[in-house]
């Protein structure tokens, strides 16, 4: 693809009428029609306005025909000459107040990115911190940071792997369970150069090739190592995923709403577009395969591609687990669309119910058989970060890719090379997740007794958390089935709403400063994630430990009240 700004001189750029542009090419040119300006109101360049688009042999363009000529000539060359001569070049200034990376001087696409979990509320927050104010922050899934213990296992493993000399001790049976000693030996044994060393670029092979048996025995259906990407966390396979799939802004990715921030700004940083599906509240936040259907459509009526679909099983911010069923209906539509299926499966050991375990979209895929196993395209996603575990600091995550062209894997290989290896305390953190200690080892009562403590403990804490939201006046919470999250609706008081809008706030953004301010409960808008317009959330987890649990329902309860009193209609 070709950029060009027409410099500002330029005639036609400012009457520039619609031409239709026949060529037997389909080389997409990018024109800028309207002019960017500073704060000052300066013009700085010229903003993209439209794209020649190629449907078989027609193109179009939103420019003069001479010029849309003149740029499709000098396709193949390093600049472009308009037909009044006058030379395509940038016209965005280099420096302004004496800085090359000046903020308005940035990447567009990075001062378009937001991301709501790290945002005001947060900030807000560390400043109180700061100034010596208890904060309760539930505004991320950070188990470690809200009390939750490591597994001892996998951390005596990282140790002796840290530090190998401790292996060479005499006493070191004393110190360490002889599963440890002997797993430990045999991945420094894999990591030529041991943790300080570089992998390769998709991770080191024993820990892939552990990574695949883990999915044939969970899913029964065969995995290659080759075609598994470890990564920095879950997050870093997503983005090394939509930064491949996605080619321009006419490329969309269906994103169900409520959806985790991480869609939207990877999205938005990528040059790309969001096509939101809802998901319905009042059905325990359930799958409709009609919104699905509706939003391809109204984006190809736009001219939009949609080339993924992401859905997060369990669900974040909703908790919801998918069904069986579910899953068959994606894995369909899919198909039929021709949609890549991003499966974000991190929280599935995270379940707080029974009639709904959790199931992987790729096992479902194989028990469905021809034609969906062998075509649809499957990109699925885990990590160390959840779970029991809660590993979120020592950053582990993968990504397989299943029915992914074998020339598409390249080039995904290509850029993950740039970043030379994923960190290898990420990878041995991983190693022992999928491959965790078996009956007859040393450690597995403890291993499996700390792992069940904690599910029972989230599983009490889910409880806690929905109960308490739901015996406040105006909110509604569904059950937390699964992840780390509740998603409450609050029906907030018509004069809350026009205080919100006097201070130039969101409704649940203005709730929430005003939560953080008066209890030192640091949450997250429901805004952040997207809602139904007209209705108001916010997202909490559900991972203060139980006794700190009861004071943030107790805290809660009596903020609610007051503020509802405060603003009653």
């Amino acid at each position: 693809m070709i950029h060009g700004h027409y410099p500002i001189p330029v005639e036609p750029y400012n009457s520039a009428l619609p031409a239709t542009i026949w060529h037997n090419s389909s080389t997409r040119i990018s024109f800028y029609k309207k002019p960017r300006r500073d704060r000052s109101n300066q013009v700085i360049g010229i903003r993209r306005s439209s794209m020649l688009r190629s449907q078989g042999n027609k193109i179009f363009a939103l420019c003069s025909k001479a010029h849309a000529l003149a740029a499709l000539q000098g396709a193949n060359a390093p600049s472009i000459l308009g037909s009044d001569g006058v030379r395509f070049k940038s016209t965005n200034p280099n420096v302004k107040d004496g800085k090359v990376m000046h903020p308005e001087l940035l990447n567009q696409n990075v001062l378009d990115t937001q991301y709501a979990v790290r945002g005001e509320l947060y900030l807000r927050a560390e400043q109180l911190r700061k100034e010596g104010k208890e904060i309760i922050f539930t505004n991320v899934g950070n188990p470690h940071a809200l009390g939750a213990k490591p597994l001892t296992f996998p951390r005596q493993v990282i140790a002796l792997c840290a530090a190998p000399f401790l292996l060479e001790r005499p006493d070191v049976e004393q110190m360490f369970p002889r599963d440890a000693i002997a797993r430990a030996r045999k991945i420094l044994a894999s990591f030529k150069g041991g943790v300080g060393a570089y992998t390769d670029s998709r991770g080191n092979p024993l820990v892939r090739e552990e990574v695949a048996q883990f999915i044939e025995k969970r899913d029964g259906l065969p995995s290659n190592a080759d075609d598994i990407f470890l990564t920095d966390g879950a997050s870093v396979s997503v983005r090394l995923c939509l930064n491949a799939i996605i080619r321009d802004k006419w490329d969309g990715i269906l994103v169900p709403i409520p959806q985790y921030p991480l869609y939207s700004a990877s999205i938005t940083l990528y040059g790309g577009s969001l096509i939101p599906y809802y998901l319905d509240e009042k059905n325990n936040w359930g799958l409709s395969v009609e919104n699905l259907q509706a939003s391809v459509k109204k984006a190809r009526e736009e001219g939009k591609n949609c080339r993924g679909l992401v859905f997060i099983n369990p669900g974040n911010p909703t908790g919801t687990c998918l069904s069986k069923d579910d899953l068959k209906k994606l894995i369909k539509f899919a198909y039929d669309e021709k949609i890549v299926l991003m499966a974000d499966e991190v929280y599935q050991e995270n379940v707080y119910q029974d009639e709904r375990p959790f199931v992987s979209a790729k096992k479902v895929m194989a028990e469905m058989g021809e034609p969906y196993v062998s075509s649809v395209e499957l990109l699925s996603f885990h990590t160390v970060s959840k779970g029991s575990g809660g590993e979120c600091g020592l950053r582990g995550g993968y990504v397989e890719m299943t029915n992914i062209h074998p020339g598409a894997v390249e080039e995904v290989y290509k850029c993950a090379s740039i970043n030379l290896s994923p960190n290898t305390i990420g990878q041995i953190s991983m190693s022992i997740l999928v491959n965790p200690p078996v009956p007859g080892d040393e450690s597995y009562e403890l291993y499996m007794k700390e792992k069940s403590t904690e599910i029972a403990s989230l599983r009490r804490r889910a409880h806690m958390v929905t109960d308490g939201f739901n015996s406040l006046e105006g909110v509604f919470c569904q059950f937390t089935e699964g992840a780390m999250y509740a998603f409450p609706q609050i029906k907030l008081p018509k004069k809350a709403i026009e205080k919100a809008d006097s201070l130039g706030k969101a409704a649940d953004v203005f709730y929430c400063l005003r939560l953080l301010e008066a209890t030192g409960i640091s949450t997250v808008p429901g805004s952040g994630f997207g809602q139904e317009p007209g209705t108001f959330h916010l997202r909490t987890t559900i991972l203060p430990r139980e006794d700190v649990m009861q004071q943030f329902n107790d805290k809660f309860k009596t903020f609610h009240k007051a503020f509802m009193n405060e603003f009653r209609n």
